[in-house]
């Protein structure tokens, strides 16, 4: 039976890892089918601390992955297919086998939501993205026309952030209006940098063949008109799907599907811990991420000490 079971392998999942593991407790990481998180999606990581000429994001969830093996995490790239949190020992079922432990620590991220258009996929770091902060600074989106699509605070906080390198931000949503906050929507259509494209849709992402982006194919949705709008970057801004479908009706979910902590990293299920981008729908960024893998993985510590005495 394992101590603890980290399911996730993200800056969360391998932070708590690593921690857990200097305190000898030998934790198992459950990968996942995408090893290291959304991270590993992102070319260049320039914002995590400890790198000034910026990391790989694949590179930096090997090196995390090293780290924490290196104290004695054991890896395992099954896929966790359901969990018994009823009783202690919990019970999960890892590609048909199960595996008890005493603590769960849940890291298991969040997803983008896509857009779901032509050329969107294909050209993934390559000029689509879906976080301005990670990569709104690389050289190839400065001094040239940006795209941000959405029209919520997220979707405005990314086109103010880009003003900062583009040359113009066009901020492309489906109504006439923004859905963000009073204050965050006259904050950004005051900015003389953003350029609002009300009414429209992004339909394609162009260019495949030349493997980069060059503009965007939109759609009017009043009256049907298309059009070609230039740029080097489009910022998808419309959403983040928490990855915590296996754990309904487990534990307390908000009315979004983000894990809801209690005390500390503790979920409602006393022994069950959770970390990153599951439970955080404000910051998701690596580094609060991994700040949270290591509060899970001393909380979870501590509460393993009390069951011993």
């Amino acid at each position: 039976m394992e101590k603890v079971v980290i399911i996730g392998s993200g800056p969360a999942g391998w932070t708590a890892a690593l921690y857990t593991a200097r305190a000898q407790l030998a934790p198992l990481v459950l990968t996942g089918k995408q090893p290291g998180g959304l991270l590993t999606t992102t070319s260049i990581v320039e914002n995590f601390p400890g790198f000034p000429e910026g990391v790989d994001g694949f590179e930096l969830m090997t090196r995390m992955q090293k780290q924490a093996e290196r104290f004695g995490a054991k890896t395992s790239f099954g896929l966790v297919e359901s969990v018994d949190f009823t009783k202690r020992p919990f019970t999960l079922i890892v590609d048909g086998e199960p595996v008890q432990t005493e603590t769960v620590i849940i890291a298991t991220g969040a997803g983008h939501k896509h857009l779901g258009v032509p050329g969107e996929h294909e050209l993934e770091t390559k000029g689509t993205t879906y976080c301005a902060t990670c990569d709104g600074a690389l050289p190839v989106f400065r001094n040239q026309p940006l795209v941000v699509v959405g029209g919520g605070d997220s979707a405005c906080e990314e086109a103010q952030y880009l003003t900062r390198f583009g040359s113009i931000v066009y901020l492309v949503h489906r109504r006439d209006s923004l859905r963000a906050s009073k204050i965050m929507a006259e904050r950004t259509l005051a900015n003389p940098k953003i350029n609002p494209i009300w009414d429209s849709a992004v339909t394609e992402v162009l260019d495949v063949k030349q493997d980069k982006v060059i503009a965007v194919k939109l759609k009017n949705l009043k009256n049907g008109a298309e059009s070609i709008l230039a740029c080097a970057g489009v910022f998808i801004a419309i959403g983040h799907v928490p990855n915590t479908e296996l754990f309904k009706g487990k534990i307390n979910l908000d009315e979004n599907g983000f894990i809801v902590p209690q005390q500390g990293t503790m979920t409602n299920v006393t022994g069950v811990f959770v970390a990153g981008d599951c439970a955080d729908h404000v910051y998701r960024q690596a580094i609060t991420a991994a700040g949270a893998g290591c509060a899970a993985a001393i909380d979870a510590e501590r509460f393993l000490a009390t069951q011993r005495q």
